[in-house]
């Protein structure tokens, strides 16, 4: 099983349409994402997350039941709000968005338990989190727990500045983090915000990098080779690298990451490419999520 921990929080896309603006709900949250990404492809997966006592909190309450998982543990905080993303869509699909954080619950995780940890081949993290020290105590407790036990880290870095007191504080939360996973994935824009130079050095981990249309890159081992992607026209990219990340970690259940060839790694990627880039076609970050059918018929096409 894969275990996804961190932020499920409410998209609220925006729409405008005849004069008027307007917000459309999706569920969302970058680990929640890739946890609805890896299910849908066929692994088995857990979720663990906490949302306000409101009727967001509710609906994503009611929408996690809906995804089948095999393991769901989602608490609702009293006293905190659930987390909302603002997202506005330009006509090219490319997003920006802004996080409406007050009191919210995001951070406030529930323990994981021995017996679930023990059932997982890979402990993937999110990362809002780490803008609170009660969430870096709680990442860092279960990197270590999960190391303990012979499980796989995996970490989106999925950087986030606005929500830090500055950008130094921010990266030097974040390595903490990284340091003590054995994935990750960056952004080509989070590549540039920490330095080619320390990415590179980061040679005892398997590192992957979503380029947007360009594909992705991987580096392991000291070798790193670029795999291109799928042409499609965007309609949404909300969720594009959640997606992606989904992919791979779907291709690495069970497997001992140390015994990875070249090949592998190239196969791994491009199926991750596809998975990013038909998600791209559906707005929100989960509506587009494709099956495995779906990607290796379009890998065969490409």
């Amino acid at each position: 099983m894969i275990l996804c921990v961190g932020e499920i929080l409410a998209d609220m896309i925006g729409i405008g349409k005849g004069g008027a603006f307007s917000y459309e709900r999706k569920a969302g949250g970058a680990p929640f994402n890739v946890a609805c990404a890896v299910k849908k492809l066929g692994s088995s997966v857990g979720f663990v997350g906490a949302v306000g006592d409101d009727i967001i909190g509710d609906y994503l309450i009611d929408f996690a039941g809906e995804r089948g998982f095999d393991y769901t543990l989602i608490e609702k905080r009293e006293n905190e709000n659930t987390t909302l993303a603002f997202v506005n869509i330009d006509d090219s699909g490319e997003r920006s968005f802004c996080f409406y954080r007050k009191n919210t619950a995001d951070y406030l995780l529930p323990n994981v338990s021995e017996r679930i940890i023990e059932t997982s081949s890979i402990v993937h993290i999110g990362s809002l989190m780490l803008s609170e020290e009660a969430g870096r105590k709680t990442a860092l407790a279960l990197c270590e727990r999960a190391h303990k036990m012979g499980k796989t880290v995996s970490f989106d870095v999925n950087f986030r500045s606005d929500i830090f007191r500055d950008a130094e504080s921010a990266v030097k939360a974040y390595k903490k983090i990284i340091e003590l996973a054995d994935v990750l994935k960056f952004s080509e824009d989070e590549v540039n915000i920490f330095g080619e130079e320390y990415v590179c050095g980061l040679t005892d981990k398997l590192i992957c990098v979503s380029l947007g249309s360009k594909g992705s890159r991987w580096q392991y081992n000291g070798k790193s080779e670029i795999i291109s992607s799928v042409k499609v026209k965007p309609i949404d990219t909300t969720g594009a690298g959640d997606a992606f990340y989904g992919g791979i970690l779907h291709c690495l259940d069970g497997i001992n990451i140390k015994n990875l060839t070249v090949k592998q790694l190239n196969e791994i990627l491009a199926f991750a490419n596809v998975c990013g880039a038909l998600n791209t076609l559906k707005k929100g970050a989960i509506d587009g999520l494709p099956d495995k059918d779906t990607v290796v018929q379009t890998l065969r096409k490409a």
